[in-house]
């Protein structure tokens, strides 16, 4: 099955996927944007998340995940999902496949997936906002 693919800003997700984000994502944003062409030939800067019914390419510079990250409680001073909060969104979630505990040993396949969609055409993503 086909998922349709959106590019979409982080604050105008639903608070739920942006829950399931910062799940798979424990480290945060920063390190795991990827860049892409836009309709109008721009560099963007994203993060790549695959939810169970849609792929998003959630729009944001590194500066800006920076902020997110930093201005978000559900983050520690390092920059890390805290333990209690990474729980609560686990058994929250816990009948998505995020795999957000395994995430460090699927980085070799996430960045392989990642580079897979560098050479994806803007084109393919649905832009909501």
């Amino acid at each position: 099955m086909n998922k349709p693919r959106v590019v979409k800003d982080y604050d105008k997700l639903d608070a739920a996927i942006q829950e399931q984000i910062k799940l798979y994502y424990v480290g945060g944003f920063e390190t795991e944007l990827i860049t892409f062409k836009n309709a109008e030939g721009k560099n963007v800067s994203a993060l790549p998340f695959e939810a169970e019914d849609k792929y998003y390419l959630v729009r944001m510079t590194i500066s800006e995940a920076q902020d997110i990250i930093e201005d978000d409680d559900d983050y520690d001073d390092d920059g890390m999902l805290k333990e209690e909060v990474k729980e609560a969104y686990e058994e929250k979630y816990d009948d998505i496949e995020l795999d957000s505990a395994d995430f460090d040993d699927d980085q070799d396949d996430q960045d392989d997936e990642q580079e897979d969609d560098k050479d994806k055409p803007q084109e393919d993503y649905d832009d909501e906002d």
